[in-house]
C-alpha cells in the first residue's frame, strides 16, 4: 500500500516538475497522527525550491489519496522534508574518484 503512494507521487512528481525527485523514507508517530514523508532531489538549488513549493501545494490530495489507500479512520497530517543524505553520498563518492585518480597517477613531482 504505501508503495502504491510512493510510487503515484513519485509518477505526479516526475509529470509536473523538471527535477528528479525520489522518497527516501517516512516517518510516522506511534498514534499516526503525524507522518514525515522524506525526499531529495536531483538538481540545482532551484529545482530543490521548486520541488518543496509543489510538494507543500499537493499535501492536502496527498494526505486524502493515502487516506483512501489506508482505509484507516485517523489520516496522518503530512509534512514533506528534504533529505540531503543522496547528495551527500554524491559528495563522498565524487570526493573517492578524485583521490582514486590522484593515486593512480602516482605521486606528482617523482622522477
Amino acid at each position: 500500500m504505501l508503495r502504491d503512494v510512493r510510487n503515484l507521487l513519485e509518477q505526479d512528481c516526475a509529470a509536473n516538475l523538471k527535477a528528479m525527485v525520489t522518497f527516501t523514507d517516512v516517518e510516522v508517530t506511534d498514534d499516526i497522527r503525524y507522518a514525515k514523508i522524506f525526499y531529495s532531489v536531483l538538481g540545482d538549488e532551484s529545482d530543490k525550491q521548486d520541488t518543496s513549493v509543489y510538494l507543500n501545494k499537493i499535501r492536502k490530495q496527498v494526505q486524502f489519496q493515502l487516506g483512501r489507500l489506508l482505509n484507516i479512520k485517523v489520516i496522518p497530517e503530512i509534512t514533506f522534508e528534504f533529505d540531503p543524505s543522496l547528495e551527500c553520498g554524491m559528495r563522498i563518492e565524487q570526493l573517492l574518484n578524485e583521490i582514486s585518480k590522484k593515486e593512480d597517477n602516482g605521486p606528482e613531482g617523482n622522477i
